[in-house]
């Protein structure tokens, strides 16, 4: 039986919503993304608090890619959609679009996802937790995830942080939204605010938890800054900003 996938909002750019500029931040839009994909699923009873209550199993979004064309501005209105676009068995891919007043795809996503074992960490199938496979939409966001040809060393030390309490969610590791805002903190403010973003890229590689150390790094090569976190030796999180 095919269900309806498709999960459509309004949502108002309130005060948690802004950077500094006054308009939706970058990582704040990645969580409104977030925020929706979670509702989407939830839509069709697939989202990770039913998934952990039924089958003991997880949620885990290992790649994304955005677009950006603008950010709307504080008490601004706009709908999110999320929907998946395929179900390739373990894994599915899921395409979010934000549209402003006008009707303006301001920032379109594609998400990569899989669902883990509590007990083994093995992903499981997703036909076993009743995903949809039938009738999904058509995918609107289209570009495909790169490899990053980056060598280890062209990346150069930026800072370090402990992982706290505040970063911390469901699931007792680091919120992947928060990798994000680490990895931005490679730039300064004003930076941010004279290059506006065109693209990023974020490859989710591995889980930290409170008390591990990060090691954040960097590199600017063909219009890019490409970010590496690290735990100890072992790639967490990366990802590059196109400005």
């Amino acid at each position: 039986m095919s269900v309806n996938v498709i999960y459509s909002t309004e949502r108002k750019i309130s005060s948690a919503y802004l950077d500094s500029s006054v308009r939706l931040g970058i990582s704040h839009a990645a969580k409104m993304i977030q925020d929706n994909v979670t509702e989407c699923f939830g839509s069709f009873s697939c989202d990770g608090v039913t998934y952990k209550q039924k089958y003991n199993a997880f949620w885990v979004f290992t790649k994304a890619k955005f677009s950006f064309a603008d950010f709307p501005a504080w008490k601004e209105t706009v709908t999110t959609t999320s929907f998946p676009v395929d179900n390739g068995g373990l894994r599915t891919h899921i395409n979010t679009v934000i549209k402003d007043k006008e009707g303006r795809a301001v920032i379109t996503a594609n998400q990569e996802a899989c669902v883990l074992s509590f007990e083994t960490h093995r992903p499981v199938k997703l036909d076993q937790v009743g995903f949809p496979s039938e009738n999904l939409p058509e995918a609107v966001f289209t570009a495909p995830f790169e490899r990053f040809e980056v060598d280890a060393s062209e990346y150069e030390f930026a800072y370090e942080q402990k992982v706290r309490y505040s970063l911390i969610d469901m699931s007792h590791h680091v919120n992947n939204t928060e990798y994000i805002n680490l990895a931005l903190d490679v730039f300064t403010e004003e930076y941010l605010l004279s290059h506006p973003i065109k693209e990023l890229e974020v490859h989710y590689t591995g889980e930290t938890k409170e008390g591990e150390t990060l090691k954040v790094y960097k590199c600017t090569k063909d219009s890019r800054t490409y970010v590496q976190i690290k735990a100890e030796d072992r790639l967490v999180f990366e990802c590059y900003f196109l400005f």
